[in-house]
Formats: C-alpha cells, sequence, structure tokens
C-alpha cells in the first residue's frame, strides 16, 4: 500500500474510532463546540497531506490532537489580537505535548459533552440529535432521517444548539445528581440509537456502522457505573446486553438473515444474558420503572425460549401494554399486535395493525409491512400478504433481510 493510501486509511480508522473522543476533549477545554469541530476538521485535512510525506505516526490520534490544539491556540489569538492567551488554552497544550511524548491515552470526555449537548438551554427536540452528530459521529442527513425533518432544516438547528452552548457557557461536566432529570433522558436516547444504528449492520461491513454498537455499550456502562442509582441506565445497559447475546445467531453460515424466532438458542451468549438479567432484576428493585427497563424485560421474555418450549408471549404482550401507555409509540404498537397475533389470533393482531395504519410514517416503517404480509399469510389472503411484502422489500436497506422477506413472499405461491 503506498504512503497516500496508507495514509488515507489510518485517518479514517482514527475517525471511526475516535473522532467523538477527540472532539470532547477539545471542546472540554476549548469551551467552544462549533470551534473544535473546525479545529479537528483541519488536523484531519493536514494529516492527510503530512502524513504520506513524514510517515504516519505512532500515535495518530494524539497527533491529531495536537496539531487540533495549535488551530485553537492560533484561531484563539487571532480573535484577541495579540491579547494574553486563556491560560487553560496554555495549559492544555502544554499538557498535550507532555502526553504526546510518552503516548498516553487522550482523556475519554464523551459523556460530559453528551451531558452539555442535553443541557437545559437547549431545546429539548434537538438534544439526541446534537449527541448523535457531535459525539457519535452521525452526520446531518442521516440523522434528518431518523427524526423525519428535511437535511437542510435538521442541519441548521444543529448549527444553532452548538452557538447556543457557547453562548449560555454551558459546562462540559457530569452534572451532579440533582441536574440529571433534565438531562439524562437524551443521553440515554443517543446512547440506543448508535447502537441501533450498529446493530443494524451485525456483520460489520459498513464503515460508518462499524464499532458503534461496542462503542454504545462501553459508553453504557460508563454512565451505569457513574450513576449506579439511575434505573433507566441500568436498564439500557441491560437490554444493549441482551440484544449483543444474540448476535451470533443473527445470521447463518452463509451471512442470511435468521429471524429471532428461528434462532439457534445455542449461539446465545449465556454470559452477557446472565450481565443482562442481573442489571434488569438492580434496576428493577429501585421501584422507578422505564421505558428500557420494559424494553429489557421484553428481551428477557423472549430468551426464555432457550429454556425449552416458546417465548412468554403473555408476558411480551403485557409488557408492550405498558410500553404503549408510556411512550405511545407506533412502533411500540406494531410489536404488541405481533404480540397479540401470538396470543389471540391473526385476525385480532390485524385489527391492532390497522389501528395504527392511519399514521403517515407508519407507511415508510418496513417492520409494519412485514408483520402485516405474516398476519394476512396467517388468515389465507395471499394476494393482500405479497403486497404487503413487497412494500416491506421496497423499504429494507439490509440485502440479507430483503432476501429473507423476497423468500417469504415467494412461498406464498407455492404453499
Amino acid at each position: 500500500m503506498c504512503e497516500e493510501n496508507r495514509a488515507r486509511a489510518v485517518a479514517e480508522a482514527a475517525a471511526r474510532r475516535s473522532y467523538g473522543k477527540l472532539l470532547a476533549f477539545l471542546a472540554a477545554r476549548s469551551r467552544d463546540l462549533m470551534a473544535a469541530e473546525d479545529a479537528l476538521s483541519d488536523a484531519f485535512a493536514a494529516a492527510l497531506t503530512d502524513w504520506p510525506r513524514h510517515a504516519v505516526p505512532d500515535n495518530p490520534e494524539a497527533w491529531l490532537i495536537a496539531v487540533a490544539r495549535r488551530k485553537l491556540v492560533d484561531a484563539d489569538r487571532k480573535r484577541r489580537s495579540g491579547e494574553r492567551l486563556a491560560p487553560d488554552l496554555i495549559l492544555s497544550a502544554q499538557e498535550l505535548a507532555i502526553a504526546r511524548e510518552r503516548g498516553d491515552d487522550i482523556p475519554d470526555e464523551r459523556l460530559a459533552l453528551m451531558f452539555a449537548c442535553a443541557h437545559p438551554a437547549i431545546e429539548p427536540s434537538i438534544r439526541a440529535p446534537l449527541i448523535l452528530q457531535t459525539v457519535l459521529g452521525f452526520d446531518a442527513a442521516a440523522i434528518a432521517s431518523a427524526f423525519l425533518i428535511a437535511p437542510a432544516t435538521m442541519g441548521q438547528r444543529l448549527a444553532r444548539a452548538k452557538s447556543k452552548i457557547k453562548q449560555a457557557g454551558v459546562p462540559f461536566r457530569i452534572p451532579e445528581r440533582k441536574e440529571l432529570p433534565a438531562r439524562v433522558a437524551a443521553v440515554l436516547d443517543s446512547i440506543y440509537a448508535a447502537f441501533s444504528e450498529g446493530w443494524s449492520d451485525p456483520l460489520g461491513s459498513e464503515a460508518r456502522r462499524r464499532n458503534l454498537s461496542e462503542e454504545a455499550i462501553w459508553l453504557g456502562g460508563l454512565l451505569a457505573s457513574l450513576l449506579p442509582q439511575e434505573p433507566e441506565a441500568l436498564g439500557l445497559l441491560s437490554l444493549m446486553l441482551y440484544l449483543d447475546a444474540r448476535r451470533g445467531a443473527r445470521r447463518d453460515e452463509r451471512g442470511e438473515y435468521v429471524p429471532l424466532a428461528d434462532q439457534d438458542v445455542q449461539l446465545w451468549n449465556e454470559g452477557l444474558i446472565g450481565k443482562a438479567e442481573a442489571l434488569l432484576f438492580e434496576a428493577s428493585a429501585m421501584g422507578a420503572v422505564g421505558r428500557y427497563q420494559l424494553e429489557a424485560a421484553l428481551q428477557s421474555a423472549h430468551l426464555v425460549r432457550r429454556k425449552g418450549g416458546d417465548a412468554d408471549w403473555t408476558a411480551i404482550e403485557t409488557l408492550y401494554d405498558r410500553l404503549l401507555a408510556m411512550t405511545g409509540s407506533p412502533v411500540v404498537a406494531i410489536n404488541r399486535a405481533i404480540a397479540i397475533g401470538q396470543t389471540r389470533g391473526p385476525e385480532a393482531a390485524l385489527a391492532a395493525l390497522d389501528s395504527v395504519a392511519g399514521q403517515a410514517q407508519i407507511l415508510l416503517y418496513q417492520p409494519y409491512w412485514a408483520g402485516r404480509a405474516v398476519v394476512l399469510a396467517q388468515l389465507s389472503r395471499r394476494q393482500a400478504a405479497a403486497e404487503a411484502y413487497e412494500r416491506a422489500i421496497g423499504l429494507e436497506s439490509d440485502p440479507a433481510v430483503r432476501r429473507f422477506l423476497q423468500r417469504r413472499r415467494a412461498e406464498l405461491t407455492t404453499a
């Protein structure tokens, strides 16, 4: 591999692995999120020019931080027009020079930045998207798609939120216990969104999604250790571990999609399941049940199958009832309808699906059409089932899942 290609590969790997960590470190010291983003972007650009000529450094992240800090200092000097530089900027530059020589790890301050992005001064609806972009590396277009907002509108809102952080003097730190209720929900939601994005690429084949689920579990574990009395932090970590325990069973040896009901329970990770169960028990003992605890309990009810028999569908329906009452989410309503199909039959399931069919966003949600197709097939309404499968196939981006749906649709004509 030529030096230019190697330099680009190392820079891309550093961006995937450490962008949020580097940005959090810079922002915490400069107290200017937008300036930190600009400086880090310039540092990556400089790497693509410098590394092919002078070799890739042994510690790419330390190199990037040192260059970004110099750019922040230069920018601050220009803004101040000769005024004395802020002492914290000089101190940070000195600390980084020493750390670079020793090869020390850069402190991971992502949680502090996440809580800064969830500050009450920031509009609630933009907190989770802001965290996803600044800390977890999502681009504005991906965030806009997830929140059903035009990309240009999302970009403008994100820019305003970053400016607000600077104007309001938002501190980059883990808040005190009394401050948590106003912030922790956005942090939890963003961590789970990152996990879900990585979870949708189980083979790790997409660079943008690679390692996201592992990073989310690490951040969730860090959050739970910092906030051991926050039941939803424990609930979220439990949920992610339950899901991650099934990772090895989600694709067969050919890379084809395997639905939960058909997965080989011997491939589920008992160690992770045990940790998830302990966390869920600890959270439930605190007496404040929330969304993530309920979702973790749903996974536990599904995983009962590993002990023989079927999933606990009665418990699953009851849990979805509680979750729907708590969130009002149409996605939860769809999952509840599928559970009803197991407990009360396909006619009841179809009625439950029909009850949410009028919501516009549902018509663009693949699981709705896939679930509807299954129920219609059970009712021997093959033409309608085939049409539902077609809609689901058209909305699915994962090739393996799309092939699975195509096989299910083909089975309608041979049954």
